[in-house]
């Protein structure tokens, strides 16, 4: 196991920093300085798990993607949208 060690992710850009302002992600990593890093709405249970997959993935205990899912669950219970995640959902819409 070593923390220092970037564990990669389907790349993800969130709309964090308000409406059609998109923070980008490639590892483990970059979510959980979201998660963490003061912008984030309050935190409900999604955003406690993403976080627990997020440092369970970065020990290497379960898969990227798992985390990767998590976080886009939680962000999407705190009402931002992922991209490319949400395009396929409004292409369905549509």
């Amino acid at each position: 196991m070593n923390e220092d060690l970037p564990v990669l992710i389907k790349p993800l850009e969130v709309e964090l920093n308000g409406v059609g302002q998109y923070q980008h992600a490639e590892t483990v990593q970059d979510l959980v300085k979201m998660l963490m890093g003061g912008k984030w709405p309050a935190g409900g249970r999604k955003y406690h798990n993403a976080l627990w997959r997020s440092m369970e993935a970065i020990d290497w205990y379960i898969d990227a993607s798992t985390a990767r899912a998590a976080f886009v669950d939680a962000a999407r219970e705190a009402g931002m949208h992922v991209l490319p995640d949400d395009v396929a959902g409004m292409r369905k819409a549509s």
